[in-house]
């Protein structure tokens, strides 16, 4: 079992850029050997959070520690102990695989890095590609290489801000596998995505609004705690068969996924409604079922309950 003992900590953290509040009295703990996810919609504070853990902002007002100290005042602990993976890690196209993994480990501080540039080419697939320059890599290729990069220097916390954002879905099961190693091997990994279904591999999670956290939890707790029931409906013309039930059971109870929609109803009973609403528009149900909420449902009810509705989200970047 991993040690949940905190290894990264944030007491009414705030944080504004100007006018703007982007971080407003965030309070969470990150436990060593979690897969943590901050969860929301751009503009929510995700990125302002993951920089402030890594000592790249000082906060206006709160405590932000890793490790027992405070990034931005010991740099060296941010630097030793966070790989960062930010939304726009650079790597060198003139540079191969190997050049690349070489000079952040320089960077670092690592000379002895030939036998940790091996391991990390194993796992992460790239051995054969090791002469291959940078700028000749898919977009894949280069986030593994990125990841690896990130790990040279053997942190135990590693930090990623979107690292499957632009990426194909093949890569991304393939980066989530290498993550889900690492964390077998003890690190502990906190990351910001906009994929729902990514969130809900994390241990928890914790849902982000306008800087404020909404809610702090296992994603299976915080699906269980729903209120009401998700009837997903199939109907064609989809965004047709949307505007039909919106109508009925308002804008921020029903949302499209793909060709199907999400639609958060009060009990069961409430589906004939609909279903009749649908027929009588020209748009008739082929399929009604209750399903299991997902992340995102959980988010528009949390959402909704406090303000007007956010950004659908979509599953995609927002």
């Amino acid at each position: 079992m991993p040690d949940r003992a905190p290894v990264v900590t944030l007491a009414a953290v705030k944080r504004a850029f100007g006018r703007t509040v982007a971080v407003d009295g965030i309070t969470l703990q990150v436990g060593r050997g979690e897969m943590f996810g901050l969860i929301g919609p751009d503009g929510a504070g995700k990125t302002t959070t993951l920089r402030l853990i890594c000592g790249l902002l000082r906060p206006d007002s709160g405590r932000v520690e890793v490790l027992g100290a405070d990034p931005f005042r010991d740099h060296r602990v941010a630097t030793t102990s966070i790989g960062y993976l930010s939304q726009r890690f650079s790597l060198y196209g003139d540079l191969s695989i190997d050049e690349n993994i070489e000079f952040f480990a320089r960077i670092h501080g690592v000379h002895d890095f030939a036998a940790r540039r091996t391991r990390l080419l194993a796992m992460t697939g790239l051995e054969k590609f090791r002469t291959r320059l940078a700028e000749r890599l898919s977009g894949g290729m280069k986030q593994k290489l990125a990841l690896a990069c990130t790990l040279v220097h053997e942190p135990p916390i590693l930090v990623l801000d979107e690292p499957t954002t632009g990426v194909d879905p093949v890569s991304r099961r393939e980066f989530w596998k290498l993550l889900a190693e690492f964390l077998s091997a003890g690190l502990t990994i906190l990351l910001a995505t906009p994929y729902l279904d990514e969130a809900e591999r994390c241990g928890r999670v914790v849902l982000l609004s306008g800087g404020h956290v909404m809610a702090d939890d296992e994603p299976a707790r915080l699906q269980a705690a729903m209120t009401g029931v998700i009837l997903e409906i199939v109907a064609t013309p989809a965004r047709r068969a949307l505007a039909v039930v919106r109508d009925r059971v308002g804008p921020e109870r029903a949302q499209l996924f793909g060709d199907r929609l999400h639609v958060r109803v009060d009990t069961l009973a409430d589906a004939d409604p609909l279903v009749a609403a649908l027929a009588q528009a020209g748009v008739p149900a082929s399929s009604v079922r209750p399903v299991t909420p997902t992340l995102e449902d959980v988010f528009i009810e949390r959402v909704t309950k406090t303000r007007a509705p956010e950004s659908h989200l979509g599953g995609l970047p927002s």
